[in-house]
């Protein structure tokens, strides 16, 4: 599926540029086909064969797309290995990926254990130059395989802090659901577009086709940037944002943001983490464009569900919105029993686009993928209206005194506060209460530091008393995780010293 919509999207738009780089050299259609198709060759001279793993050291460049590519076309499989995750996790995602062969930078080879084989790339400069040292020019050699929906084509890791990697598999079957969920049968009509994620992120391997049979141009940069984003959406005219809620908080945080145009954006789509709903009335009304919260997983191959765009406040501010077509989802107790409206509980979805099962890991698969159902340790309730929303994951409750308490319920609320540019609630350990709430809050710019007095009376309107912070730490900002998700362990961890 992906190895024939690069083919295709070739002869539809053959020199439309495909991908940007930050230096700002462009790769076609055409060019994207014709590399890949090199590459290919070069790989299965290596050795790749059908069915093999090779995982992709590379940064988000476009480099890795034509790899990515190659691989499609052979029958191979891509295990993709975040380039800003640490030596040690990048080693232990490939102990678990077993690859006949790595691809790496030079930079990122160091991580890299000395029983995996391994070719070195050097960063292109220009189109010529993508991955000179892998291709060669025998693309008759190449045979063409059928589109087969059997076919594994991707190894996404899941994005944890800790813990054993676990590499979720993806073939063409999702590969073909996720463009049906997302733009149908449609062929064209994209325009400009910033890559929100790393490449080795479900967001990118999962949703590459889609944004090819869209005919959209993708710009790169080197790293995320809040004032090259600005200038980026603004020269380009784009007419969304994506990413994750924190990067649109730098992008209001941005001094200057004022001075940017951004009248042809329409819509700002954020998943990955909650919105805040002071973030999203605040980037409404400065941005001037229709906002959507996604909730989604590595498991659930990044589709999920949604705000509606026109949602009122309920929605568009407290909840997570609604399945998206082709999802179901269900909220269930620690009995496997579907609990009822506004209880709290394990959030389980269904959708052709999740996961078959964790690579070499059957285990963690049977408990996982239960009965068709991905169980994704994510806690939540639905309401009356059927909209989800979240109460944070089953490993980040804690308890005072005897009753759970859920941290996304609460940061749902205090983040609400005028005072308050992003919160976090984390435990900590209490001799009397068993473990308390520590509100962690980089304050609003141009206001009053809030108060733990102030926080606790915002929210006590709303939050039954067990669950409002018992304490506070104020900081400059919310730690990150490789990923741009809030680094909840980091700020557990900082409580215990």
């Amino acid at each position: 599926m992906l190895a024939s919509t690069v083919r295709e999207a070739a002869q539809r738009f053959g020199d439309h540029p495909c991908f940007v780089a930050a230096a700002g050299w462009a790769m076609s259609y055409t060019d994207l086909d014709r590399l890949s198709d090199q590459a290919a060759v070069g790989l299965a001279i290596r050795g790749v064969r059908y069915g093999d793993v090779v995982a992709l050291a590379l940064p988000s460049t476009p480099d890795y797309v034509v790899v990515y590519a190659a691989l499609a076309k052979l029958g191979a499989i891509t295990a993709g290995v975040n380039p800003r995750s640490t030596v040690a996790e990048r080693a232990a995602v490939l102990t678990v990926a077993q690859p006949v062969l790595v691809v790496a930078s030079i930079e990122l080879a160091e991580a890299i254990p000395p029983e995996f084989p391994v070719e070195i790339v050097t960063i292109a400069t220009d189109c010529d130059g993508l991955v000179r040292e892998l291709r060669q020019h025998q693309p008759s050699a190449l045979n063409i395989l059928p589109d087969d929906p059997d076919r594994l084509v991707a190894i996404v890791f899941t994005s944890g802090t800790t813990g054993t990697p676990k590499g979720a598999m993806f073939g063409e079957r999702e590969l073909a659901a996720v463009v049906a969920a997302d733009i149908g049968d449609r062929w064209g009509g994209g325009g400009a577009m910033l890559a929100g994620t790393q490449f080795a992120h479900v967001g990118f391997m999962t949703k590459l086709p889609w944004y090819l049979r869209l005919r959209t141009t993708t710009y790169l940069l080197e790293r995320w940037r809040a004032a090259d984003v600005l200038e980026l959406v603004s020269s380009k005219s784009m007419t969304s944002i994506g990413g994750v809620a924190p990067q649109l908080a730098l992008l209001l945080r941005q001094p200057n943001f004022d001075d940017y145009d951004l009248s042809a954006v329409s819509t700002i789509i954020m998943g990955g983490a909650l919105s805040p709903p002071a973030l999203v009335r605040e980037a409404r009304q400065r941005i001037g464009a229709a906002y959507s919260i996604r909730y989604s997983s590595t498991e659930s191959g990044g589709v999920g569900t949604g705000t509606d765009f026109d949602a009122p406040d309920d929605e568009a501010l407290f909840t997570v919105g609604r399945p998206r077509p082709g999802v179901s989802i269900s909220v269930r107790g620690s009995d496997n029993s579907e609990l009822t409206t506004g209880e709290i509980g394990e959030i389980c979805l269904q959708t052709p686009t999740q996961l078959r099962g964790y690579w070499r890991d059957p285990v963690t698969t049977a408990a996982t993928i239960r009965d068709g159902w991905v169980y994704s340790g994510d806690l939540g309730y639905l309401d009356p209206s059927g909209c989800l929303h979240l109460a944070g994951r089953s490993k980040e409750m804690y308890i005072r005194g005897g009753y759970n308490v859920y941290p996304l319920e609460v940061e749902a609320v205090l983040a609400s506060h005028p005072n308050v540019l992003e919160l976090a609630i984390v435990p900590r350990s209490d001799s009397v209460m068993g473990e308390i709430g520590v509100a962690v809050v980089v304050a609003r710019p141009a206001t009053t530091t809030p108060t733990l007095d102030q926080l606790r009376q915002f929210g006590a309107a709303y939050l039954s008393s067990y669950k409002l912070p018992e304490a506070i730490r104020i900081v400059d900002e919310l730690p990150l995780t490789p990923m741009q998700k809030v680094d909840r362990q980091r700020l557990a961890d900082a409580e215990t010293q």
